[in-house]
Protein backbone atom coordinates (compact mmCIF):
# COMPACT_ATOMS: atom_id res chain seq x y z
CA UNK A 1 0.00 0.00 0.00
CA UNK A 2 1.45 3.38 -1.04
CA UNK A 3 0.21 6.44 0.83
CA UNK A 4 1.15 10.01 0.01
CA UNK A 5 1.86 12.47 2.79
CA UNK A 6 3.00 16.06 2.89
CA UNK A 7 2.33 19.27 4.76
CA UNK A 8 -0.44 21.82 4.45
CA UNK A 9 0.83 25.01 2.82
CA UNK A 10 -0.90 27.37 5.28
CA UNK A 11 -0.61 25.58 8.61
CA UNK A 12 2.23 23.10 8.13
CA UNK A 13 -0.04 20.32 9.41
CA UNK A 14 0.67 16.77 8.27
CA UNK A 15 -1.67 15.82 5.44
CA UNK A 16 -2.60 12.57 3.69
CA UNK A 17 -3.80 12.04 0.11
CA UNK A 18 -7.48 11.02 0.03
CA UNK A 19 -7.83 10.26 -3.66
CA UNK A 20 -9.31 13.65 -4.48
CA UNK A 21 -7.68 16.01 -1.99
CA UNK A 22 -5.85 16.20 1.33
CA UNK A 23 -6.86 15.42 4.91
CA UNK A 24 -5.15 15.76 8.28
CA UNK A 25 -6.59 12.37 9.27
CA UNK A 26 -4.71 9.22 8.29
CA UNK A 27 -8.05 7.41 8.43
CA UNK A 28 -8.93 9.28 5.21
CA UNK A 29 -5.74 8.21 3.37
CA UNK A 30 -6.08 5.94 0.34
CA UNK A 31 -3.69 3.62 -1.45
CA UNK A 32 -2.26 5.59 -4.39
CA UNK A 33 -0.74 2.41 -5.84
CA UNK A 34 1.75 2.65 -8.68
CA UNK A 35 0.62 6.22 -9.44
CA UNK A 36 1.81 7.57 -6.08
CA UNK A 37 4.97 9.32 -7.31
CA UNK A 38 3.13 10.91 -10.24
CA UNK A 39 0.32 12.12 -7.98
CA UNK A 40 2.81 13.57 -5.48
CA UNK A 41 4.64 15.40 -8.28
CA UNK A 42 1.39 16.73 -9.73
CA UNK A 43 0.06 17.91 -6.37
CA UNK A 44 3.30 19.69 -5.49
CA UNK A 45 3.45 21.37 -8.91
CA UNK A 46 -0.14 22.57 -8.42
CA UNK A 47 0.89 23.98 -5.02
CA UNK A 48 -1.77 22.06 -3.14
CA UNK A 49 0.70 20.52 -0.67
CA UNK A 50 4.27 21.06 0.51
CA UNK A 51 6.92 18.39 -0.17
CA UNK A 52 4.68 15.36 -0.72
CA UNK A 53 6.27 11.92 -0.69
CA UNK A 54 5.28 8.27 -0.81
CA UNK A 55 5.02 6.22 2.38
CA UNK A 56 4.73 2.43 2.54
CA UNK A 57 1.88 1.23 4.73
CA UNK A 58 -0.31 -1.75 5.51
CA UNK A 59 -3.86 -1.93 6.80
CA UNK A 60 -3.98 -1.91 10.60
CA UNK A 61 -6.23 -4.23 12.65
CA UNK A 62 -9.20 -1.89 12.15
CA UNK A 63 -8.45 -1.28 8.47
CA UNK A 64 -6.92 2.15 9.03
CA UNK A 65 -3.67 2.55 7.08
CA UNK A 66 -0.64 1.97 9.31
CA UNK A 67 2.62 3.42 7.96
CA UNK A 68 5.47 0.90 7.95
CA UNK A 69 8.03 3.27 9.43
CA UNK A 70 7.68 4.58 12.99
CA UNK A 71 8.54 8.14 11.85
CA UNK A 72 5.40 8.20 9.73
CA UNK A 73 3.28 6.65 12.49
CA UNK A 74 4.42 9.46 14.81
CA UNK A 75 3.63 12.05 12.11
CA UNK A 76 0.15 10.54 11.76
CA UNK A 77 -0.64 10.83 15.47
CA UNK A 78 1.29 13.96 16.44
CA UNK A 79 4.08 14.74 18.91
CA UNK A 80 4.98 12.12 21.49
CA UNK A 81 6.32 14.47 24.15
CA UNK A 82 3.33 16.41 25.49
CA UNK A 83 -0.18 14.96 25.26
CA UNK A 84 -1.72 18.45 24.99
CA UNK A 85 0.05 18.91 21.62
CA UNK A 86 -1.08 15.65 20.03
CA UNK A 87 -4.05 14.96 17.80
CA UNK A 88 -6.92 13.44 19.68
CA UNK A 89 -7.67 10.17 17.88
CA UNK A 90 -11.07 8.58 18.45
CA UNK A 91 -9.37 5.46 19.75
CA UNK A 92 -7.85 5.87 23.24
CA UNK A 93 -5.52 2.95 22.43
CA UNK A 94 -4.06 4.82 19.43
CA UNK A 95 -0.55 4.71 20.90
CA UNK A 96 -0.53 0.98 20.16
CA UNK A 97 -0.68 1.89 16.46
CA UNK A 98 2.60 3.79 16.81
CA UNK A 99 4.63 1.05 18.44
Amino acid sequence: MNLITGNDLKTGAVTWWTGDGWSTLIEDAVDAGDDAEAIATREEAARRVNVPYVVEAAPGPDGTPRPSHIKERVRALGPTVRPDLTLKPDDPQAIEQVI
